[in-house]
């Protein structure tokens, strides 16, 4: 059986090169488009790990990251904040949100895959 892993992120060519290294590596690709879209798939779909876009409309990622730790259903869910927000506090805000890692826009395509695969090891 493979991993669910939902891409949530506003910017289509993002969303689409996420899709494709992500398929290849064999995990089932769910998508969402907004920040409430996302949080409505993870409850749904439940997830194994979500790519987070950090500035989206409707939520954004840090509130998404938030609402899922409170969520007894779905808190252990782990989450990847995907953003170009690379401050120090914003990696701060991100991880205080309760996201497990923080990988700032532009990223390695490559490296992101191996910590999606070790984070689902």
């Amino acid at each position: 059986m493979s991993c669910k892993v939902l891409i949530a992120d506003d910017e289509p060519n993002i969303v689409v090169s996420l899709s494709f290294m992500m398929k290849r590596e064999g995990y089932d690709v769910l998508v969402a488009r907004d920040g409430v879209e996302a949080l409505d798939t993870i409850r749904r779909e439940r997830p194994a790990l979500v790519l987070l876009d950090a500035m989206m409309p409707g939520m954004t990622g840090f509130d998404v990251c938030e609402a899922v730790r409170a969520d007894a259903g779905v808190r252990e869910t782990r989450i990847v904040m995907l953003t170009a927000k690379g401050r120090e506090t914003d990696v701060a805000r991100g991880l205080g949100a309760g996201a497990d890692a923080y990988v700032t826009k532009p990223f390695s395509t490559r490296d992101l895959v191996a910590k999606v695969r070790d984070m689902l090891a």
